[in-house]
């Protein structure tokens, strides 16, 4: 097995990865801030200005973690079509994030309901972001790691 072109792979998946939870990050923010925080005033920003420093790190980390999502989804299901694997990585990843929002929010304020809506934005961020993997690997974008 040649390392350079498994690498350049795991490189594509990363980016694919990164794109697809940075788009997904994009538009739950658009809805939190237009629709949600109406109901849920802990969603909105500092001001309704949707690009403060807040929200550029917020997106820079959710890129990072598509990244490291993309490349990591690509060993785990390698040229497996079990679908626990699939899953398994989706809520692993969206958990982690998901947990410690609530956590976090529960040590604001003691209130969890918001912080589940947003637990569960990032199950679905990375939900899309295994969707758009799948898909690249269906269209031969990506190759599938090879165990081998």
């Amino acid at each position: 097995m040649e390392l350079m072109p498994e690498r350049l792979e795991s490189l594509k998946a990363g980016v694919i990865g990164s794109i697809s939870l940075g788009l997904a990050f994009l538009t739950t923010g658009f809805i939190n801030v237009w629709w949600l925080a109406k109901y849920f005033p802990i969603l909105t920003y500092d001001k309704i200005d949707i690009v403060n420093l807040q929200v550029l790190l917020s997106g820079v980390i959710a890129g990072f973690s598509g990244f490291l999502f993309g490349v990591t989804y690509r060993y785990i299901i390698r040229v497996d079509s079990n679908p626990h694997l699939k899953t398994g990585g989706v809520w692993a990843f969206g958990l982690v994030r998901g947990l410690t929002q609530i956590e976090v929010g529960w040590n604001i304020n003691n209130s969890v309901l918001p912080f589940l809506i947003l637990a569960g934005e990032s199950i679905l961020w990375f939900a899309l972001a295994a969707f758009a993997l799948d898909k690249a690997i269906l269209l031969s974008w990506l190759k599938p790691f090879s165990s081998n």
